[in-house]
């Protein structure tokens, strides 16, 4: 297989790569050369900027692309329009965020959203490799994507919190769904799949209380855990989005945890168990990004009462 990969350098691309190569996959970038510039010295990297064009690619021809720094449907439209007649299939890394409908479990096929909104352009970049690539396209829609070389503190923060002492504050109700896809497993998913259209490329959901015990076992510690309400973190001023990792406090969001992944799992998605993504996050954690924790350990004992 010659695999095409835009981007490759950092999160998603970065386990794309390592993925395919652990195949025999032939592998070239395309990319700024900005990120992470020499990661993959052994590999051609064409320099260019798809913002603009993907001239430096023409007469090339892959067995597949997969594109996972696309984020508008005009760059996006730059490389499926050039790409068309050179590769045999794109394959686009989307967002369950494209759901119109956060407040049902979202299912493939459901309405997507058409606003200029995160969600809506990753919504409008779908239809654009769909209308190039027809049955030759397929669209992943992962909801958080965790393990190594994650640049947020989204999922890093609960094992790491771990490694502190004192109690640890739980959002919400231990039942709360949460959901998350390892980024290993999306990689190999969008390598290896042969299926066409949209797929939801998610893990299960699994209780929050679940993942936090995985994350004291995995840890050694034996923590307390003090579970504080949703109802009782928005009167505390917390805010339901960002104020305390994995947590939504939004009740139009109330489903977001429990996508449907079925139809991936169908056509091959693998999942691998928890304790195995939290080994990798903890393995690989340099700290929290900007050397400050998403939850701070003051604002967690405030919110604690003391």
């Amino acid at each position: 297989m010659r695999l095409l990969v835009l981007g490759g350098t950092r999160f998603v691309g970065r386990a794309v790569v390592d993925h395919a190569l652990a195949l025999g996959v032939e592998v070239t970038l395309f990319n700024r050369g900005q990120s992470a510039p020499g990661l993959y010295p052994q590999l051609e990297t064409v320099i260019g900027d798809r913002t603009v064009d993907v001239d430096a690619l023409a007469g090339r021809r892959f067995d597949l692309v997969v594109d996972c720094a696309g984020y508008g449907p005009g760059v996006v439209a730059i490389s499926a329009d050039a790409l068309r007649d050179s590769v045999d299939r794109y394959v686009f890394v989307s967002s369950v965020s494209v759901y119109a409908d956060q407040s049902v479990p979202p299912v493939e096929g459901a309405a997507v959203l058409d606003d200029d909104s995160y969600g809506g352009r990753k919504a409008a970049c779908e239809q654009v490799v769909q209308h190039c690539y027809g049955d030759r396209a397929l669209i992943a829609r992962p909801g958080l994507i965790v393990g190594p070389h994650d640049w947020t503190d989204r999922f890093a923060y609960w094992p790491r919190r771990f490694r502190r002492p004192g109690p640890v504050l739980a959002p919400g109700d231990p039942a709360d769904p949460a959901q998350f896809v390892d980024v290993r497993d999306l990689a190999a998913f969008l390598v290896g799949a042969t299926a066409d259209g949209a797929h939801n490329v998610v893990g299960s959901p699994m209780p929050m209380a679940d993942l936090l015990a995985a994350c004291r076992a995995a840890t050694g510690g034996d923590h307390e855990i003090r579970w504080v309400s949703t109802m009782d973190l928005l009167a505390a001023g917390v805010d339901p989005w960002m104020g305390v990792p994995l947590w939504i406090g939004d009740p139009r969001w109330r489903a977001a945890n429990l996508v449907d992944g079925s139809r991936a799992r169908a056509a091959g998605l693998t999942t691998r168990p928890v304790a195995e993504t939290i080994d990798a996050v903890l393995a690989g954690d340099r700290g929290p990004r900007n050397g400050r924790e998403p939850l701070s350990a003051e604002d967690e004992r405030r919110l604690l009462g003391g």
